[in-house]
């Protein structure tokens, strides 16, 4: 093929005509290979098409984006800057914790005028009550968004302490309330309850905040709960003269948290 190729025939090759013979074509290609002037006219003819069928698309698009409906945009009920302070899995855990607490009060209130009754439920599960919220704080195994959480500038011990913080402020007005009712002063349990939480968030820069939450729980529950419900007795560990060893305690604890901060944000 020593002419250049037909204007006609390159635009059947540009838009891929199968019915372009096998021999014809093989010679079309050979002769573009070798001339310049049809490989340019090729381009244009290529390019002709190719703008073409965009063009289609793009009228075909707009006529089906104006038949649809606007989607309706749905408003989360919980922004993702409050993912700094609570996390949605936490909700159910405090609810749990709030219950909890109740069927305790539910059970003073009922064995309350009966002669010798035991310790109050209420004191005795108060300072590891705050260990199930607290426990949700910053674990992957619970919290379907902690790894996108972790990679933010924000992770580490500042938002754990803040999503704590708000544990502390639904589980400590429940447990004064109930308390009041079954006459327990907060005296008792509130450093108790600090230190327990303290305690939690320090281990668990080493074993994971949920393993240390629940070891404190089952501990508290094997060493105090259950001999004081046995015996009848309040253990010393709630009584007033034994609330300085536990404000050292959590000044202790506080001390030994702070300045390795940034475990947590390693923390998966």
């Amino acid at each position: 093929m020593n002419a250049h190729i037909p204007v006609r025939a390159l635009g059947r090759y540009a838009a891929g005509d199968p019915g372009i013979a096998p021999d014809v074509v093989w010679a079309m290609e050979t002769h573009l290979e070798q001339c310049a002037d049809c490989r340019s006219r090729l381009a244009d003819a290529s390019d002709g098409d190719a703008m073409a069928l965009l063009a289609a698309v793009w009228v075909k698009v707009d006529a089906a984006m104006s038949a649809a409906e606007p989607a309706t945009v749905r408003r989360r009920w919980m922004p993702a800057r409050s993912a700094r302070w609570v996390t949605p899995v936490l909700v159910p855990w405090l609810v749990t914790t709030v219950l909890v607490v109740l069927v305790a009060l539910g059970f003073d209130l009922a064995v309350a005028g009966r002669g010798a009754a035991p310790p109050s439920l209420v004191v005795l599960l108060a300072p590891v009550a705050p260990l199930l919220g607290v426990a949700t704080a910053w674990t992957g195994r619970l919290d379907p968004a902690h790894e996108l959480v972790v990679a933010t500038a924000r992770a580490g011990l500042g938002m754990v302490l803040r999503r704590t913080l708000v544990v502390l402020v639904v589980v400590i007005p429940v447990l004064a309330v109930a308390g009041w009712l079954v006459g327990a002063s907060p005296a008792r349990w509130l450093m108790p309850c600090l230190a327990f939480t303290a305690g939690a968030l320090a281990l668990g820069k080493v074993v994971g905040l949920p393993r240390a939450a629940w070891g404190l729980a089952v501990l508290w529950a094997t060493v105090v709960v259950g001999p004081s419900i046995v015996t009848a007795r309040l253990p010393v560990l709630l009584t007033e003269a034994a609330l300085p060893a536990w404000a050292a305690l959590t000044v202790v604890v506080a001390l030994v948290l702070l300045p390795r901060r940034g475990g947590y944000a390693e923390l998966r």
